[in-house]
């Protein structure tokens, strides 16, 4: 039986690293608390963010089993991870990922087709993962890297009406191309979650199911708050978009190296290395930036009553 996944938000989960450039395990188990303590409703993890591209495949199995048996089973985890450019070695791949015990495997379009092919090579392969991987959620990540593949509305309701997918992490950054979007997949277990933040209150009123995003690393509690709260009170909704919309300019900034240091500005015990970017960009100037941001994150949540 397909497992459902919640709506709400899902972080898309950062790596932290000792200062020996190994996995910081100690870092890890704070994060997940630290989203927990704040109101996620799952988490996105080996992802872009996890900085897939820059782990050995090991790093990546050992780093999700650890995740699994470090967040509470009323948190839902779903995962990505598979770098490779063949098929069988991904398939090998999202077996074991799977195996580990996840609510959902998320495939990376840009994965399952290369930049100059059509979707239906893409849907092709999907097949082959469909045929070979029984009893498990689908989902789709619009990854931009190392090249974007938007799903096109089309495809997308294709992939719906299997029956297999739950989860799309959109980043087309488009509330009307989301909406088409949903309106492929209206009726089937597909749930569509926005990453970007500057549209999120607009594709929310449409009919998204929630966030995942970068900016989740930051105040995820803003996010968690806006999901729930949106309807009730739409002139304050409005509001706290209005501030997550204009803070997620920090995307353009050194991430996830800005994420990081935000969260040892929460207290976490951690490094703020990156393989992905390079330390010596996160010049003085951020560092100022998230200082600033994390104070205006603590004015609003004293406003809403988030403690």
């Amino acid at each position: 039986m397909i497992k459902s996944i919640p709506n709400g938000v899902y972080p898309t989960m950062i790596t932290p690293y000792t200062a020996d450039n190994k996995v910081d395990y100690n870092a890890v188990e704070q994060i997940i608390n630290w989203y927990c303590e704040r109101g996620v409703d799952g988490i996105f993890a080996i992802c872009q963010s996890s900085e897939i591209f820059f782990l050995s495949f090991e790093e990546r199995y050992e780093l999700l089993k650890f995740i699994i048996e470090h967040t509470p089973k009323n948190i839902s985890i779903v995962a990505s991870g598979h770098t490779a450019d063949d098929i069988p070695t991904q398939l090998d791949e999202a077996k074991r990922f799977i195996d580990l015990g996840i609510d959902g495997y998320v495939f990376i379009s840009n994965r399952l087709a290369k930049q100059d092919e059509s979707d239906d090579v893409l849907l092709k392969n999907v097949d082959i993962f469909m045929n070979e991987i029984q009893d498990t959620a689908f989902g789709i990540y619009e990854c931009p890297y190392p090249y974007k593949r938007l799903m096109t509305p089309e495809t997308l309701g294709k992939l719906a009406r299997t029956g297999r997918f739950t989860f799309l992490k959109d980043t087309c950054c488009n509330p009307e191309q989301i909406k088409a979007k949903l309106d492929a997949v209206e009726g089937t277990g597909l749930k569509i979650y926005n990453a970007n933040s500057a549209t999120l209150l607009d594709t929310l009123k449409m009919g998204c199911a929630g966030f995942s995003g970068v900016m989740a690393n930051f105040h995820p509690e803003l996010y968690s708050w806006l999901c729930k709260n949106y309807e009730k009170e739409p002139e304050k909704a409005q509001l706290v978009q209005d501030v997550v919309g204009f803070f997620s300019v920090a995307e353009r900034q050194v991430y996830p190296i800005n994420a990081k240091y935000y969260l040892t500005l929460d207290g976490l015990d951690m490094g703020y290395t990156s393989r992905a970017r390079s330390i010596d960009d996160f010049n003085i100037g951020c560092h100022y930036e998230i200082e600033e941001m994390h104070r205006v994150t603590q004015f609003v949540k004293a406003q809403l009553g988030i403690k």
